[in-house]
């Protein structure tokens, strides 16, 4: 394997936000990603070469938190508008509101399941909606000042949440109770997140530090003291072995949770980065920030052996003796010095070529007719799955949530009209007839781009079932050869 592999790289960026892109997401089958940002807008970014990019109007104010749900029919959203937003990620742009909190929602997350979504806002509340019924289950209000996150657990009974009343809160979420409380003296957790097996959490501190709680035990297990600012974000590997954070210090840091070690420090963002998040497998990872840029970074952590790696990078101060499994949530905390050695990469002097084209960019208000309402509701999943088959591409696809009604879904399409954006600026000075003429020739390249856009994704579904078909065929094949062995040993 080539060696350039062996350290994280730039694979691409995406420029498209406005504004500061506060957050973004990976779909369960990370074929496509999605982001949200101060600009108002979702986006919606297929991975693959030369692939448009559709842009979601409905927020009427920035967004700050974005995240598909585990079974990828739906979009959660949340904004500075005081709502949250369930977003079908079709090229019809349906999505409802869901309206209850008082101040600005921070953050939306999904349970498990697919069933429940929880929220938490400036209001000091946190909420727990039902996802078919669009409506609020119960509610949360223990803290004192703004809730910044809320997180389920990955078996749904426990939402642990952090606020800037510097506590963290375990929630029991059969008894809707606070279990217990983790109180941080030096500063209050900007984001909070579980581990893959729900054993920890992460707390990204404004104190510049993250840290790492066993929340079976309420005790600190790691203190990682690597950024020279507050960190905004913090996002688990899924074999639970690193843990990425982006800092308002402009950098990404990957840390080795099994030696308790700073490992890469990535520079590419130009000011804050806001969020990061891991693909599915791991293979991938994305970053945003401040400087309206997405930046889609690839990495091999599991291919390498942990002693390779350090090894090869002589830089750091000493090599360890790679733990033992056990050591993977050690009796005392880990603390850091505040300039510890890691290999700094920078994809100015690492890449060799950055440039990308940006991708045209499709603009997607939500449904006004009733018709479409009604449609969305009835319909099978292929008839308003066009583009959701590349942004989902889920094999047992359950029926989707309903949608507002026919008088909301007008009224709201009516106030997301005066706020929807086009790629391209409407010519100047043109005589009223050859403008005419222009606007009906732009909208029926509109029409020609969502039809080639339909048909790539039910070209994309047709090789994904045929490739199915072989891989069972296969199988088939192979159970028939051993059948037959067994036989002939008989």
């Amino acid at each position: 394997m080539a060696s350039v592999l062996e350290d994280p790289v730039l694979l691409r960026y995406f420029k498209g936000h406005k504004d500061a892109v506060t957050c973004v997401a990976f779909s369960p089958n990370t074929k496509v990603i999605a982001t949200s940002s101060l600009d108002r807008f979702l986006m919606i970014w297929n991975l693959r070469p030369n692939s448009k990019a559709f842009r979601f109007v409905g927020h009427m104010e920035g967004v700050t938190s974005v995240e598909f749900s585990q079974d990828g029919q739906l979009i959660a959203s949340a904004s500075q508008d005081r709502t949250a937003r369930l977003w079908i990620p079709c090229i019809h742009g349906e999505s409802t509101p869901l309206k209850g909190h008082t101040a600005s929602v921070r953050s939306v997350n999904f349970s498990h399941d697919s069933q429940f979504l929880v929220t938490a806002s400036n209001d000091r509340l946190i909420k727990v909606w039902s996802i078919y019924s669009q409506s609020v289950l119960f509610t949360l209000h223990q803290h004192t000042h703004w809730v910044r996150c809320a997180k389920y657990s990955p078996d749904g009974r426990i939402i642990v949440s952090c606020s800037e009343d510097k506590t963290v809160k375990v929630w029991d979420v059969r008894n809707k109770t606070c279990a217990y409380n983790i109180i941080d003296r030096d500063g209050f957790a900007n984001y909070v997140d579980f581990n893959p097996d729900g054993t920890c959490i992460a707390c990204a501190g404004s104190d510049h530090t993250v840290k790492i709680w066993d929340i079976r035990t309420n005790k600190l297990l790691q203190n990682h003291q690597v950024h020279r600012a507050a960190i905004n974000y913090t996002a688990f590997h899924p074999s639970g072995k690193y843990l990425i954070t982006a800092s308002t210090d402009g950098t990404v840091k990957i840390i080795d949770l099994l030696g308790g070690r700073l490992l890469y420090t990535l520079h590419g963002h130009e000011g804050p980065v806001l969020s990061v998040a891991f693909a599915k497998g791991g293979e991938t990872f994305a970053s945003c920030g401040i400087d309206t840029k997405v930046l889609l970074w690839k990495t091999n952590f599991d291919v390498f052996e942990y002693k390779k790696v350090l090894k090869k990078h002589m830089q750091r101060i000493h090599i360890d003796e790679p733990p033992h499994l056990l050591d993977i949530y050690p009796r005392s905390p880990h603390r850091h010095d505040v300039t510890p050695q890691s290999v700094e990469i920078n994809p100015s002097y690492d890449v060799t070529d950055m440039r990308t084209f940006d991708p045209t960019v499709i603009d997607i208000s939500s449904s006004s007719s009733s018709s479409q309402i009604s449609s969305a509701k009835a319909s099978p999943p292929q008839a308003h799955r066009s583009m959701s088959q590349d942004v989902v591409n889920n094999k047992d696809s359950q029926q989707p949530p309903a949608l507002p009604s026919a008088t909301m879904s007008k009224r709201m399409s009516q106030m997301e009209s005066k706020y929807l954006v086009h790629a391209e600026d409407e010519p100047v000075g043109i005589s009223p007839v050859l403008s005419n003429a222009l606007e009906h020739i732009v909208e029926q390249l509109d029409v020609l781009t969502l039809t080639i856009s339909i048909l790539e994704q039910r070209l994309t579904l047709t090789e994904d079932k045929l490739k199915e078909c072989l891989e069972n065929q296969e199988k088939i094949l192979l159970s028939v050869g051993n059948e037959n062995k067994q036989y002939q040993c008989w």
